[in-house]
């Protein structure tokens, strides 16, 4: 198990975008070594929070920690350990499985012999070994996602930040998707925004979002308690 393993701090995080409030006065905690799920509607805000956390934006009001072992971390140190795969298309068409893996080798500046176990490691987890050669515009959407997602995590990242990974992929590469992330869940902490409520079942913590507010955070079998609801979906019809 990776020991260098990322907590989150959120206190009190507004973020407006425009004209419109994305987060309000959000506080939420985000344990190490978990799958934290940052669920809500479209419009709820989670695409904002993953910008927050990945540092590529400011909160208006409020702060952000990252902690390691209790200690906070140094914000010119973190932007390294951190790994952030955007929502939409980020990938070359015209370059193969193995192409891309290698342009992302060379970003990271990782060695012959690192990459050539890390990239073998990764495209058999995620399925893609027989084809390395296949340029991700020919890929199935599940494929596609799944090469996005093993790009981010060649570098080895103590915080992993996925935006709506699951988006527009049918059910039986959601469910190949979810097993890849949950395959390195015990390496690094992950945070995973999904507007499919269905999905909160498989992370370990789960943080609703609607309107750019938390309504609840918890583990998913304690709020479907707190709210007296068998699916975490009819949280919003309460």
């Amino acid at each position: 198990m990776n020991k260098k393993l990322i907590s989150l701090s959120l206190t009190e995080v507004s973020k407006k975008m425009l004209e419109t409030q994305a987060l309000s006065g959000v506080s939420l905690n985000f344990e190490a070594g978990r799958i934290h799920g940052i669920i809500g509607p479209d419009g709820a805000g989670k695409t904002t929070f993953i910008r927050l956390a990945a540092k590529l934006l400011k909160p208006d009001s409020g702060s952000i920690g990252y902690f390691e072992d209790g200690k906070k971390i140094p914000d010119g140190s973190i932007q390294k350990r951190i790994a952030y795969l955007p929502q939409e298309q980020s990938l070359y068409a015209d370059l193969s499985c193995m192409e891309h893996l290698e342009f992302f080798s060379n970003l990271y500046s990782m060695s012959k012999k690192d990459f050539k176990k890390k990239s073998a490691r990764l495209l058999e987890m995620a399925g893609l070994s027989r084809f390395a050669d296949r340029k991700a515009g020919n890929l199935s959407g599940g494929m596609y996602k799944k090469l996005g997602v093993i790009c981010v995590l060649l570098n080895s990242p103590d915080l992993l930040l996925l935006d709506e990974p699951a988006i527009g992929v049918d059910p039986l590469s959601r469910r190949d998707l979810w097993e890849l992330i949950r395959s390195v869940s015990n390496e690094m902490t992950v945070i995973c925004s999904t507007s499919y409520m269905d999905e909160a079942e498989k992370c370990d913590k789960v943080h609703i979002l609607n309107e750019g507010k938390v309504i609840a955070s918890g583990l998913p079998d304690n709020i479907k308690k707190q709210f007296n609801v068998k699916k975490i979906e009819e949280v919003f019809l309460k």
